[in-house]
């Protein structure tokens, strides 16, 4: 039974391995898959954070800096409140986009060292447009004064920083769209520098060492910008950009932007307005590029996130389904076990049960013929190195076969089973009982002399003589019982348990011709040397004259 019980533990073990671990695996991918798609969620939240702040950024340093600034050079050149209203208008929607911008920036702690450091640089440069502000609403700046460095350093910290931004975005339309914007922006920044410092060029005004060398700096932004866009030329917003510089006035307008740098050049009147027209149209166009590009990464960053989000939560979906999947299979497996195991216990009750009844005597529940045989041999084989001793009692009821007349053989039945209990429970608790048949039964005594069994035997007795059996009409019956017992020394060369069964049933008979209700003891069988050895003697008194 334990090989079995360890056989079926194995066996059950093997058929949960074999339906769980492909399921460990799938949930081990899962993980893995949930991760990959986190990581993949986190970065193109990322790529959109980053996005919409670059293209807020861009717009700043393109169009609000660079607005505010003309509207204070118009104000300190023509103080009235047209002027000043306009300026205060500039500096309300600078300060807006400034505010929509911080807001949009991700934590600090986010943020590696290098665009921390950009960004406290940022808020120095705005604290100088601050202070220029309230040097310009002073007066403190004259008619022909110019706080150019000041805008012009904040547009340059705001570009820098929109370039870092754009080289964190990972990804790939994303990424070149940025990169696409950043060259235009610093093509519309150089040129923004260009047309206002050429404009003063032209108009010989203010226009000292310090600008000519921002004229330059503009005329490299510009450069640096265009260069980029070359480099994205399969795009077609850049595509329009090169054909838009390369119609003939446009090339015109940038030989006429060299002729300035040198120095050299002084043009009337025609030319001048020209060419501000020429600068005015291509701000325009660029100003109107930067909008639709800028729209349309706000545009892309929106549709990966909200790509983003579809995926991961059809990834979760997934991920939960195959959770559920494994639980309920594995609930059907273990529920599966469970019904195997019920099953092969009760398979093993019913053998065990068909076994009893093999050996066990149905109406009585002491062995019947059969159990007894086998079990005698083994308690006669353990009497063997202990007992010296071995007896049988057998017993039968009196007048049993009145009481089926007279009461019917239900009654009996009745009878036997309390008999028996009687009988097992009056007995020793190592003493083989055994239904021998009918109303007679039979117990085996081990390291019992006659006289010892005779002893249980009478307390056997007594206990069936003063017991009262109800019947279920609601009589009571009293029944008597007759003893033999018949006992030999337990040896290896005596194993002739037939013969101490007919002796006892040899006292048996002489009971029930006493008169019944009595125990009487058989003789003594002798073991084989002291037979051997009387026969001896015997022989010797009959030899002698």
């Amino acid at each position: 039974m334990n090989f079995e019980a360890v056989k079926f533990k194995n066996i059950r073990r093997a058929v949960l391995a074999a339906i769980l671990l492909p399921f460990v695996f799938m949930i081990a991918e899962g993980v893995v898959l949930i991760r990959s798609s986190l990581t993949q969620y986190r970065a193109l939240e990322n790529d959109h954070l980053f996005a919409d702040v670059l293209a807020r950024g861009g717009s700043i340093a393109a169009n609000q800096i660079l607005a505010e600034l003309v509207a204070t050079r118009t104000y300190i050149n023509n103080p009235d409140e047209t002027t000043r209203a306009a300026m205060l208008e500039r500096r309300s929607a600078l300060d807006i986009e400034r505010a929509h911008f911080n807001a949009s920036l991700p934590a600090a702690e986010a943020l590696d060292v290098g665009l921390r450091s950009q960004l406290s640089n940022l808020r120095l440069a705005y604290s100088r447009i601050i202070a220029a502000r309230s040097a310009v609403d002073q007066g403190y700046y004259g008619k022909g004064g110019n706080p150019v460095h000041i805008y012009g350093q904040a547009g340059l910290k705001q570009l820098g920083l929109v370039e870092s931004l754009s080289l964190r975005i990972h990804d790939p339309v994303l990424m070149r769209k940025s990169s696409e914007l950043m060259s235009i922006l610093l093509s519309y920044y150089g040129e923004r520098l260009i047309g206002n410092l050429g404009q003063r060029y032209l108009d010989r005004t203010d226009f000292s060492a310090m600008s000519h060398e921002q004229f330059v700096q503009g005329q490299m932004m510009l450069g640096n910008g265009m260069d980029r866009l070359r480099f994205h030329s399969s795009s077609p917003v850049v595509r329009d950009i090169l054909a838009y510089r390369a119609q003939a006035d446009e090339v015109w307008a940038d030989t006429f932007t060299q002729a300035m740098v040198s120095g050299a050049l002084r043009p009337d009147k025609a030319i001048r307005d020209k060419w501000i027209g020429i600068q005015n149209a291509r701000l325009g166009f660029l100003r109107q590029t930067i909008d639709s590009v800028t729209t349309d990464i706000h545009v892309t960053g929106e549709a990966l996130s909200m790509r983003s989000h579809v995926h991961m939560t059809i990834v979760l979906a997934l991920s939960c389904g195959l959770v559920l999947l494994v639980a309920l299979i594995a609930a059907l497996a273990v529920r599966g076990i469970r019904l195997v195991a019920r099953v092969t216990e009760e398979r093993e009750l019913l053998i065990k049960e068909l076994r009893n009844a093999a050996q066990t005597d149905l109406l009585t529940g002491l062995y019947n013929r059969r159990g007894f045989e086998a079990a005698a041999l083994a308690l006669l084989m353990q009497a063997k190195y202990g007992s010296r001793w071995i007896s049988v009692v057998l017993f039968d009821l009196d007048h049993f076969k009145k009481i089926n007349d007279m009461h019917g053989h239900d009654a009996g039945d009745i009878v036997l089973k309390r008999v028996a209990g009687i009988a097992r429970e009056t007995f020793r608790s190592f003493d083989l009982l055994v239904r021998h048949g009918g109303e007679e039964f039979m117990a085996l005594l081990p390291d019992s002399t006659p006289e010892d069994a005779a002893v249980v035997a009478e307390r056997v007795r007594s206990a069936i003589e003063a017991a009262e059996i109800e019947l279920p009409g609601g009589e009571i019956l009293r029944v008597t019982a007759s003893f033999g017992c018949a006992g030999r020394a337990n040896a290896a060369s005596n194993r002739n348990f037939e013969d101490l069964v007919k002796r006892a049933d040899l006292a048996l008979y002489a009971a029930k011709a006493s008169g019944r209700n009595c125990v009487v003891a058989g003789p003594v069988v002798p073991a084989a040397g002291q037979e051997e050895r009387r026969r001896m003697a015997a022989g010797s008194h009959e030899s002698r004259p």
